[in-house]
């Protein structure tokens, strides 16, 4: 039996310039079989290789598309990525069957107050309702959805709650690991 393997998918358009992504990424890169793949420094010009990417895919057990929320969805290297890679025939469609039963984790941080992402708040919409794009293109390819890690207010988070955070991050793959094994 092979060793459970996670790939992180981290999607920031700035890295250098971010306190909760790089911190997150920093909590999990030295777990056993987790690769933490940052697209934005892969691919700076934005070409993406897609073999690359595909094979990646084929090695790991669990995928966690790790971002930023932007606009109400991924950043442009995510769906980039997304639209690039998850193609007909590998991910979806006849014989589009190579991501099936691999389990989707999606981790992401808001700028703005959980309360801002309720029904009838700032936002109108639960994430709940804004991640049904991510929910069905994981269905789409054969992949479960775990329940997505969401960090709120993180431009006011005290750094011991980003702390905090961090540790919940690498507990949730740790712990996924061990359902798997």
């Amino acid at each position: 039996m092979t060793a459970h393997r996670t790939l992180v998918l981290l999607a920031h358009p700035d890295l250098e310039g971010s306190r909760v992504n790089a911190r997150l990424a920093d909590a999990v890169r030295d777990l056993e079989g987790v690769t933490v793949h940052d697209l934005a420094a892969a691919y700076p010009d934005g070409r993406i290789d897609v073999a690359r990417e595909q094979q990646l895919l084929l090695e790991h057990d669990t995928v966690v598309w790790q971002f930023p929320w932007h606009w109400y969805s991924v950043p442009g290297i995510l769906k980039s990525w997304m639209d690039q890679v998850l193609t007909w025939g590998f991910a979806y469609g006849t014989d589009g069957t190579k991501l099936r039963g691999r389990t989707l984790q999606v981790v992401t941080s808001t700028g703005g107050p959980e309360e801002a992402y309720a029904d009838g708040g700032y936002n109108r919409f639960t994430m709940e309702q804004l991640m049904r794009p991510l929910d069905a293109t994981a269905h789409l390819c054969g992949m479960p959805m775990a329940e997505p890690m969401v960090l709120h207010g993180v431009r006011t988070m005290p750094d011991a709650e980003l702390d905090r955070r961090a540790l919940q991050y690498r507990a949730l793959l740790t712990i996924d690991r061990a359902r798997a094994a």
